[in-house]
């Protein structure tokens, strides 16, 4: 897709406007509030249109007619509704995704189709950071966890411990090590640079490694570069806001949870709703709170409030009173870089997380999945390969035949219920859901053109 109209310059807006912009494609930028896009378009090489996202007289001066795709991501739910089926309606835009926050409005369905509000897609931030932490407490080894071929596979990264087996040993010791486990290893990150794995790498400790294994698998995986694996049982969250709650939820019925909320109205609120956890009404940084609730003694702790510096300091704070692992939400991207691996296991920005939804719907191809690494600077892809050897550049030839661009990997196919890990005999067939790595996204449109099919095809 070429022409991408984003409409909200919040913090979900701004980011994927930054993301596209930085692969090269042709990003609108649409808001109410010209000091909010002004800097943005003075730092980046993208259009910005100032007025109501919804307007038509708006969406037309900011190129609806020619989008290729329309993102609706204001702070507005209706606001959203509307302009999605304006661009339809009037402008014909092919895909429209919009951001939907409100519960009622998510439980009717029939709102979003072609006879609602032409909605293609519904993204729900809250719920995809749910959702990313959820995997993070039931893997907590793993700095990422990621879901291919409907959790048939899994893509984790894992930071290499000193008591692991491999620890100290080349990438073939693996074959030794997990004998019965087909897994590939598609990267290997050694102070922030990437290091393309091969029999004779030797995995450091302190090493990110990036692991696809079938989902039942993964457990033996994690033992191999992680160690002996402890899963959480105690865990608690800092902030009763959307995500606290939806991740209190989702966890309360088989782990022991804690959620402090800061807000007393909201914490009694929160504890008739979440009967199972204890929840607590104080400030997470309260190094005398979190001593009376034992932090020693907690498995892993979560900073899930809306400030940024809260979330830092209670997390820091619980771990240097003995929590085994902790997470922090970081909303400020340009900083997860700086705490991620440092006293904080984790630190995720939700903007990055969200992204990683959007980029199947950007990418050109029959995309399945799309996930961002590396704070978006790496990609994992589940791309449906079609067409034949006349007509596809990949269908009916063997991998070790691809001449893979500099820093792309075919990692696996997900072939009906199967997993194949792909060697280099291994031939690629048509409908398989093929898992790319790659470790450069400026690199992405040459995969895209791996797997364009031949107008013979049609």
């Amino acid at each position: 897709m070429a022409n991408i109209l984003i409409l909200g310059a919040g913090r979900v807006g701004s980011s994927v406007a930054e993301q596209l912009v930085h692969e090269r494609y042709s990003v609108t930028l649409v808001d109410s509030n010209a000091a909010v896009l002004k800097p943005l378009q003075d730092r980046l090489d993208l259009r910005t249109v100032v007025g109501h996202p919804s307007s038509p007289k708006v969406l037309e001066a900011a190129g609806a007619r020619d989008a290729d795709l329309l993102l609706a991501v204001t702070p507005t739910d209706e606001l959203n509704l509307v302009a999605c089926k304006v661009a339809q309606q009037l402008f014909n835009v092919p895909t429209r995704l919009a951001r939907i926050r409100n519960q009622d409005l998510l439980a009717q369905e029939s709102l979003f189709g072609e006879h609602g509000f032409a909605i293609d897609h519904v993204i729900t931030p809250a719920q995809i950071v749910t959702d990313y932490l959820y995997r993070l407490v039931e893997t907590p080894e793993a700095l990422q966890v990621l879901d291919f071929g409907d959790g048939l596979a899994q893509l984790v990264v894992l930071r290499v411990e000193g008591d692991a087996r491999m620890a100290g040993k080349p990438l073939s010791t693996l074959d030794t090590v997990l004998p019965n486990v087909d897994r590939r290893v598609v990267g290997i990150y050694r102070r922030n640079r990437h290091i393309k794995p091969d029999g004779d790498t030797l995995c450091e400790v302190g090493d990110e490694v990036f692991v696809l294994a079938a989902t039942k698998h993964i457990r033996a995986v994690i033992r191999a570069f992680h160690g002996e694996d402890r899963r959480a049982r105690r865990v608690t969250i800092a902030g009763g806001g959307n995500v606290g709650f939806r991740l209190a939820s989702a966890l309360c019925s088989d782990y022991q949870v804690k959620l402090i909320e800061a807000n007393r109205e909201r914490a009694v609120w929160l504890s008739e709703q979440l009967p199972k956890a204890l929840v607590l009404n104080g400030d997470a940084t309260d190094e005398t709170l979190l001593d009376n609730e034992q932090a020693e003694r907690t498995d892993l702790f979560l900073g899930l409030t809306s400030d940024d510096e809260d979330n830092i300091m209670s997390s820091l704070l619980a771990k240097q009173m003995g929590t085994r692992k902790v997470i922090a939400i970081i909303n400020r991207s340009r900083y997860v870089g700086l705490l991620q691996g440092s006293r904080i296991d984790v630190a995720l920005s939700p903007a990055q997380a969200t992204i990683g939804s959007l980029l199947a719907f950007v990418r050109q191809g029959d995309i399945v999945a799309a996930h961002s690494l590396r704070r978006g600077s790496a990609e994992a892809l589940e791309i449906v390969a079609h067409g034949n050897r006349n007509t596809s550049r990949v269908v009916g030839r063997r991998v070790e035949e691809l001449r893979l661009p500099e820093g792309i990997y075919f990692a696996a196919v997900v072939r009906g219920e199967q997993l194949v890990v792909l060697h280099g005999e291994t031939v690629i067939e048509s409908e398989d859901h093929v898992i790319v790595f790659c470790d450069n996204k400026r690199r992405i449109r040459e995969v895209e053109q791996l797997f364009a099919v031949k107008l013979g095809f049609f």
